[in-house]
């Protein structure tokens, strides 16, 4: 390998290298170099200098070359540096994108490794390191994690709060998000309204907080942005009105039940003593395989015939016997030739018959089970005869269709809740018969309807019509439902009317679970702040 071609291939991005050698050995690629560059900068006072005071050699680990890990042997020297009141005497040279102070991998290397580290955490990220043919063990990836720099912070326009948990239901944090641009600002350790009205006012500038229903964030906004704009998340006021719409359900789920339908008299059947439709013996067949085929016989050679061709012809053309053509040929119609040996003909199933419609009466209609029973009751035939026989009970005493299930209180709520355009038709018949029978469940319904007209086109300022018409009715659930309105009035209204939401933060707090559950137990928060941060 020449020179100028390994420096294209390792060292793109480093200047001052010279390669002498590189070698393969076994599954080590091995690179010779040493630095070339006539001075260089003291890390502690930035002097440069000349004056070389020794040399030694550095191994560094580089990124893999085809599948095989890559060791780079640096001769690298010590200068003096000139600054006297420098408290180094002497330094180690640095080759920019190559090395860094007491690392042992290159540069690039520790970038790819912190990538996969801020991505995948420890045990995945040491599985992908493996396949990268790079040795890091999950707790080397935790590390590279905790050393990178903190991610500076801005302060947004629009701040999304929301609360994530750390340990649920015992440990919580807040989440702050930049609407705007969809980004992790910061997380705080804790969801405490002093943690967060201090971020504010640390973070001059905040013109807009979105943030749900809780009166934690709520006071914290007015303590450390007083100038701020607040809005309450549609989302939480949705699911709010919501759980007042299933309160009412519940007060009224008497009347959810359909009432009974009786059911249609059949028309009497003459039946035998089984009770059971006879048999006609001396009918013949209308259906099955066989009967489909002589009708089609018939009918085929009946038109040959009034074409004028003879029987012989007419069976090589069909492909059938002479006989069978002449049979066929003498008979008038096809039923003639279905009334015959085979009608009424005994089966071996007869005997078995009367359990079978004993078991059918009993609601047994498994042609399977059935037809274990019969053996186990000495039955020598097959499970076909006894399938087409049950499919012969089917046909004769179809069942009725089963009991419709009565809607619960969940379906109703979600029937009224929903859009009316995602409803099916029978939800539609089935919930317009409900708010026919409930007038309480109806007018619930049109304040919801009209309190989804006002979400949807933005009116928030018509928030107080709507309030004072659900006062008008006696609906306890929604005149709590109000009450809770109107203690976060403001926000509730410039939620309704503006059109920021938390949907970015409801988002983020989705990942964030995501992250614990990769780092397993090992997700303290400035491990999972970090990673939350730097991965955005």
């Amino acid at each position: 390998m020449g020179d100028v071609f390994l420096q294209g291939l390792w060292f793109h991005k480093a200047e001052g290298v010279v390669i002498e050698k590189a070698v393969v050995d076994g599954e080590l690629v091995l690179v010779r170099a040493r630095a070339s560059a006539e001075q260089a900068a003291c890390h502690a006072c930035g002097t440069t200098s000349g004056r070389v005071h020794s040399r030694y050699v550095r191994r560094l680990t580089d990124t893999a070359v085809a599948g095989r890990p890559v060791v780079i042997e640096l001769q690298v020297r010590r200068f003096r540096c000139r600054e006297r009141a420098c408290t180094q005497a002497t330094f180690a040279e640095q080759v920019e994108g190559l090395t860094f102070r007491y690392g042992r991998r290159s540069t690039g290397l520790q970038t790819v490794l912190q990538r996969v580290a801020v991505m995948l955490a420890g045990r995945a990220g040491a599985r992908l390191a493996d396949t990268l043919a790079v040795r890091a063990s999950r707790s080397t990836l935790l590390r590279l994690i905790r050393r990178l720099p903190e991610p500076e912070v801005h302060t947004p326009r629009v701040l999304g709060v929301d609360e994530f948990a750390l340990r649920k239901g015992h440990n919580y944090g807040t989440i702050l998000v930049d609407i705007d641009t969809r980004r992790p600002v910061d997380l705080l350790p804790d969801r405490t309204t002093a943690t967060v009205s201090a971020w504010l006012a640390d973070h001059p500038g905040v013109e807009v907080i979105c943030r749900d229903r809780s009166t934690a964030y709520a006071e914290a906004g007015r303590l450390g942005a007083p100038d701020a704009v607040h809005v309450a998340d549609r989302w939480h006021i949705w699911k709010n009105l919501v759980e007042a719409v299933e309160k009412t359900v519940i007060q009224h789920r008497a009347l959810l039940r359909e009432p009974e339908e009786t059911s249609p008299v059949r028309t009497n059947t003459p039946v035998n003593t089984t009770g059971f439709p006879p048999r006609p013996s001396g009918e013949p067949r209308h259906s099955g395989r066989l009967s489909d085929r002589v009708r089609e016989q018939h009918t085929a050679v009946h038109a040959l015939l009034d074409d004028g061709l003879g029987l012989r012809p007419i069976a090589r053309r069909l492909g059938l016997a002479r006989n069978t053509v002449r049979r066929l040929a003498r008979a008038a119609t096809a039923d003639e030739l279905l009334v015959g040996q085979w009608t009424g003909r005994s089966s071996i199933l007869d005997p078995y018959k009367p359990y079978l419609h004993q078991r059918w009466a009993e609601g047994c209609t498994v042609a399977r089970r059935l037809f274990e029973e019969l053996r186990e009751r000495g039955y020598p035939g097959g499970e076909s005869v006894v399938k087409r026989y049950v499919q012969q009970l089917r046909e004769a005493f179809p069942h009725d269709d089963p009991p419709r299930k009565h809607p619960s209180v969940r379906d109703v709520t979600s029937w009224i809740t929903r859009r009316p355009d995602r409803l099916d038709s029978d939800q539609v018949q089935r919930l317009k018969a409900i708010l026919a029978r409930c007038p309480e469940l109806g007018r619930t319904a049109e304040h919801v309807r009209s309190f989804a007209e006002l979400m949807n086109n933005r009116q928030g300022k018509q928030l107080d019509q709507w309030i004072e018409c659900v006062q008008a009715d006696d609906l306890p659930a929604l005149h709590a439902f109000v009450t809770g309105l109107g203690q976060d009035l403001d926000a509730v209204v410039a939620g309704l009317s503006l059109p920021y939401s938390s949907g970015a933060v409801e988002g983020h707090n989705n990942k964030i679970k995501m992250l614990k559950r990769q780092m397993f137990g090992r997700a303290n928060f400035d491990l999972l702040r970090k990673r939350v941060l730097l991965a955005a």
